[in-house]
């Protein structure tokens, strides 16, 4: 019987000596951060908002602009009124040139603006042979609501905060492709195992099934029990053609996500070695009240419902003030506009008050008051859901950290008793369902195991970004200089 026990572990050597190292969990957190399309989706999102920032600041300086007309030539019949009232239509032949240089500047203050112009326009009668020129020397204008609504004023309140949330977006961004490349990782290896565990079992039952027939051939064993075994041999390889097949999908669904070539192959190294660290439940809602994006935005929303009231309010009536105060002249030439030229000045208040508007006004404002209402109430349920989440990750944590004890201690004591069980069958003390019974449970115990493992992985990298801090090396993930 020694002769079988040296073949079944010859036989099982030759399948287990296959195993090599390509990619550890890191490497592949790695690749996917520097060459995955998502990782570039990421990094283009915030380039975006980035200059998106940047257009919003560059609303608030002062703009120059200069605008005008290239000489238009005109040649026509108009109608023109005589004194005694008839009407004679008359030739025209005429060019005309216009430029405007004009300089504003945004009142982020007051909602208004101000403006500086010079303004030169010139006109030459082909017929008559003559020249105009007519030119605004200076002219300062200042558009001023009162008592109304200030955008400006909201958008500086407001946009500042969302570029500083955007920047906090991307390293959550980043941790989530870290979370989601450490899922699929898993995918490859849980794959990959049972594949391996399917090899193992096919050699396995292989060597059962060369010595059961042994036995059959002496009478030792009965046609069923040979059978059985065949049948067993069977499934074994069926279920490794299969597993075969799923890890070369999950293979190729990670190629995908990590931008790797097809003929770049690569093999996983189980990460059983996981950091030491204690999460103090306070201290982590500390780190996500401090740099999650969500909870500025908690900011942002209130400050936008406010925006909307007063907005609303501001629609009521409005007024406008309007100045103005400049030097302008006209002259055949040029040069001749700026000798005495004459004062351009001017104010006015616009004004558009409801004198009856049927409740349109009051029905406005009611309901403005009470989408900030609804709002609020929304912001404060948000943020017991968000405090909610971040301290059941915790809580969850050290109960992963638990299970992968329990888990590879069970899966030592599987392997041992199927070895166990081997030995006892090859001796012929169990028949081949008991064997069957111990397979069966290594193959569960492993599974778990792996299992345990991708749940702790998955979590680390989840918590990760949920506080935007690293509990192993203690470090935090965002800074606002970044």
């Amino acid at each position: 019987m020694n002769k079988y026990v040296f073949l079944f572990w010859c036989i099982l050597a030759g399948h287990l000596a296959v195993a090599q190292r390509n990619f550890t969990i890191q490497d592949v957190i790695n690749q996917a951060l520097a060459k995955s399309p998502f990782a570039k989706l990421a990094e283009t999102r915030k380039e975006n908002r980035y200059w998106q920032y940047r257009s919003f600041k560059t609303n608030l300086n002062p703009q120059l602009r200069l605008s005008g007309g290239i000489p238009a030539y005109s040649q026509s019949f108009i109608p023109v009124r005589q004194p005694d009232g008839s009407i004679l239509f008359q030739s025209i032949d005429q060019t005309n040139a216009s430029a405007n240089l004009g300089l504003e500047q945004p009142l982020p203050w007051t909602g208004g603006q101000i403006s500086a112009n010079t303004n030169y326009n010139y006109f030459q009668d082909l017929q008559q042979n003559t020249n105009l020129w007519n030119a605004t020397l200076l002219n300062i204008q200042l558009n001023q609501p009162l008592f109304g609504f200030n955008p400006l004023k909201w958008q500086r309140a407001i946009e500042p905060i969302r570029y500083e949330e955007s920047k906090r977006e991307f390293v959550e961004e980043i941790e989530a492709i870290s979370q989601e490349a450490t899922d699929r990782f898993f995918l490859v290896i849980d794959a990959q195992i049972r594949e391996q565990i399917a090899s193992f079992n096919l050699a396995n039952n292989d060597t059962i099934y060369k010595i059961e027939q042994g036995r059959y051939n002496i009478g030792t064993t009965s046609l069923d029990k040979l059978l059985q075994v065949e049948l067993q041999l069977l499934r074994s390889r069926q279920n490794l053609a299969q597993a075969r097949l799923d890890a070369e999908n999950a293979k190729l669904n990670l190629r995908i996500y990590l931008g790797l070539n097809d003929n770049e192959e690569f093999t996983l190294v189980l990460p059983e070695e996981i950091p030491q660290f204690v999460i103090d439940p306070e201290t982590a809602m500390q780190y996500a009240r401090q740099n999650r994006a969500q909870f500025l935005a908690f900011e942002r929303r209130r400050k936008e419902a406010q925006r909307d009231l007063a907005e609303t309010k501001g629609r009521r009536f409005s007024t406008t003030l309007t100045a103005s105060f400049g030097l302008n002249n006209s002259a055949p030439v040029i040069s001749d506009v700026y000798t005495d030229p004459l004062r351009q000045q001017q104010v006015n208040v616009t004004f558009s008050v409801p004198v009856i508007d049927w409740g349109r006004n009051k029905a406005m404002m009611r309901t403005a008051i009470a989408n900030k209402k609804l709002n609020d109430y929304i912001i404060t349920q948000d943020e017991v859901n968000f405090e909610q989440e971040i301290m059941t990750q915790v809580r969850q944590f050290e109960l992963l950290r638990l299970q992968i004890e329990i888990t590879r201690k069970s899966d030592q004591v599987a392997q041992e008793r199927y070895a166990v069980a081997q030995n006892r069958y090859l001796i012929g003390k169990i028949d081949i369902t008991n064997l069957n019974i111990a397979l069966t449970e290594k193959d569960d115990a492993k599974r778990s195991y792996l299992a345990a493992l991708r749940s702790f992985w998955t979590s680390y990298y989840n918590l990760r970004r949920l506080t935007l801090y690293d509990f192993a090396s203690k470090r935090l993930l965002y800074t606002p200089e970044s």
